[in-house]
């Protein structure tokens, strides 16, 4: 069954209660996934509050790191990876009744996936004669005819949401410059519209959002109107600015919100009574013969576009301002490509070979580029996690790098940790690469906090230098405190400590021996190439000498031939003479092409580490 619920309509909370309420007596479990653990938690919450249980006992969540559930729960809301992680152990997920699969359009590739194991899953218990599979595809707005010819024309109902009415209006002219546009419209509302009417503006992160909001703090000292309380809403924003945005505004006060997609649907802004839509969104492609992410402002698509002017009209009548003409609009895609067409696949192959599915006849809606599965199982087969390319089975190595919630390369890093004798090490890096950035580094004190980053800094490279970080995080007494005289963000290492112990318990189950290398950290370094060994570099001939400092940097070739800079954040950036090799967590594309977390590594490394993929890849040098 497929259900189509405009935001509000209380498809996400209601039905798993009333499905619940059905089948009281009943020993399965209800499952509703989400994209976004931090709905998968809030929702759960909600749901056990309304229900009147503590969370853990009926209802509760699980997601990657976390568990709170028990014998008891019968609604779990749990994020779509975890999900996937348990079709591993158990193709047909026997202990489900009714799987909610929600937020449908966002179309991950976790949720992709699950769409095909769940379709099989079902036709697998009818078979075999076992409790039959219910499975509910639900999304705000999504196309409904790809997903219903995919469930065998499956029934549609259609919801209405409790919204109010939201007048559109358009520009009537191109913006070369959307931020400028966004700050014009801003002030064009907030002079002319009453205090208690609060803003969201879409942009499309970090740095477009402090530069805005900076703008707005500068014009407000000398434009008409109520004070301005300007609130940021992004990702990587501590926890503690974050919940700004849901604060009652005070009275004679007009709340500004500046945010990502993030505030599309997975969260609920109150009061919200104007959008002003700039029409982008930044998104990841990735090429596979490069390896490279490429990171780009895109235009949103119509479907985005209807998610975003619906904010406006939660609480009562709103309007939505959107900086690109009609025609533009009717131009656009109606949905943004799905993330398995344009992502790279590696851990959901896994996973799928894990549950003993074929890669190459499992139904998907859309299927990925051939080019992009190969470079996938090709990785997998260099990392030792399975036998061959055609008919893919784990190895006893793939099998244990199933038991981590991580990328595979970094599963690789800690089973390679204990003959290095650095897992202490290891665990404590993986687990902070493993989260979001952990430094915060506001707009207008960029200067202060790059000057206190400098303590932690270690002419080693990136990765030593966020494994200093996090040695400080764990033994500061106050550290909140100490996060924010630091410039670093305390949610995000308060997160990487948890996966550090999750993945410690993992290592611990694996038998994995304990041990530390000190402060011999060429062991770590070779450990890290490890699994990482895909991601070198070497400098271009003449790349020390003069005209390669500067600005761009040394410029260096990776192992696919691609060419790249090191990244100006980077703490070898501006070293002299820059390394001669260096191996780095990510190959970014914006205007040009970055090194992203880079250490110095020996060029001999890669030989002893991976023998046959450094031979191969010298012809690319």
């Amino acid at each position: 069954m497929i259900i189509i619920g405009e935001t509000g309509s209380g498809k996400t909370t209601q039905i798993p209660q009333l499905i619940y309420e059905q089948q009281l007596e009943s020993k399965f479990v209800i499952a509703v996934t989400q994209p976004r653990r931090v709905a998968a938690i809030t929702l759960a919450l909600r749901v056990a509050a309304e229900m009147k249980t503590e969370i853990g006992s009926i209802v509760g969540y699980s997601v990657r790191f976390e568990d709170v559930t028990s014998p008891t729960t019968k609604v779990k809301y749990l994020t779509d990876g975890m999900l996937l992680r348990e079709a591993v152990a158990d193709p047909l997920l026997k202990r489900y009744s009714t799987i909610i699969l929600d937020e449908a359009h966002e179309r991950t590739v976790n949720t992709d996936i699950l769409f095909g194991i769940v379709k099989l899953a079902q036709k697998d218990r009818k078979e075999q004669k076992l409790n039959p599979l219910k499975v509910i595809i639900m999304s705000a707005t999504m196309d409904v005819d790809a997903f219903r010819n995919f469930y065998d024309n499956c029934p549609v109902i259609y919801l209405e949401g409790r919204t109010y009415p939201v007048t559109i209006y358009h520009s009537k002219m191109r913006h070369e410059d959307y931020q400028y546009a966004a700050v014009c419209t801003i002030f064009q509302l907030h002079a002319t519209t009453p205090a208690n009417h609060d803003f969201l503006v879409f942009l499309t992160g970090q740095e477009e959002i402090e530069t805005v909001l900076t703008n707005i703090k500068q014009i407000a000292k000398e434009s008409p109107g109520p004070p301005i309380k300007v609130c940021p809403l992004y990702a990587g924003l501590p926890a503690s600015k974050q919940l700004q945005v849901w604060k009652k505004t005070p009275p004679g006060m007009r709340k500004i919100v500046l945010a990502t997609n993030i505030a599309e649907a997975s969260v609920t802004i109150p009061e919200i009574k104007f959008v002003i839509d700039t029409g982008v969104v930044k998104e990841r492609t990735w090429c596979t013969s490069t390896g490279a992410e490429r990171l780009a402002v895109r235009a949103c698509s119509q479907a985005a576009g209807w998610q975003r002017a619906g904010r406006a009209g939660r609480t009562a009548a709103g309007a939505a301002y959107r900086l690109y003409t009609a025609r533009d609009f009717a131009a656009r895609l109606a949905h943004n490509a799905p993330e398995i067409v344009r992502c790279p696949l590696t851990s959901s192959m896994l996973m799928l070979i894990a549950t003993g599915m074929d890669p190459s006849t499992f139904p998907l809606i859309d299927s990925p580029p051939r080019d992009s599965i190969q470079a996938s199982l090709l990785l997998l087969k260099e990392l030792g996690a399975i036998d061959n390319e055609n008919d893919p089975k784990l190895t006893i190595l793939g099998k244990k790098m199933t038991a981590f919630p991580i990328d595979p390369k970094y599963s690789k890093v800690l089973l390679c940790a204990p003959e290095y004798n650095c897992l202490e090490e290891a665990l404590s890096l993986v687990a902070v690469m493993s989260s979001e950035n952990v430094f915060h580094t506001p707009l207008h004190k960029r200067e202060e906090a790059l000057k206190v980053k400098q303590k932690f800094i270690s002419p080693l490279g990136d990765h030593i230098t966020l494994l200093n970080v996090y040695k400080a995080f764990c033994k500061a007494p106050l550290k909140k405190q100490w996060c924010k005289e630091n410039y670093l963000n305390h949610k995000n290492l308060s997160y990487a400590y948890e996966v550090r112990s999750q993945l410690l318990s993992v290592c611990q189950r694996l038998n994995l021996p304990i041990t530390s290398c000190g402060n011999v950290l060429d062991q770590l370094l070779k450990c890290l190439l490890s699994g990482l060994f895909t991601n070198c570099a070497w400098a271009r001939s003449g790349a020390g000498g003069a005209g390669a400092g500067g600005a761009g940097g040394a410029r260096y070739v990776t192992s696919a031939g691609a060419a790249a800079a090191l990244h100006p954040a980077g703490v070898l950036h501006c070293a002299r003479p820059p390394p001669a090799a260096v191996l780095y967590t990510e190959l970014l594309h914006t205007k040009r092409s970055y090194l992203v977390t880079v250490s110095a590594v020996q060029p001999q490394w890669l030989q002893q580490v991976a023998p046959e993929f450094a031979r191969r890849c010298r012809s690319n040098r």
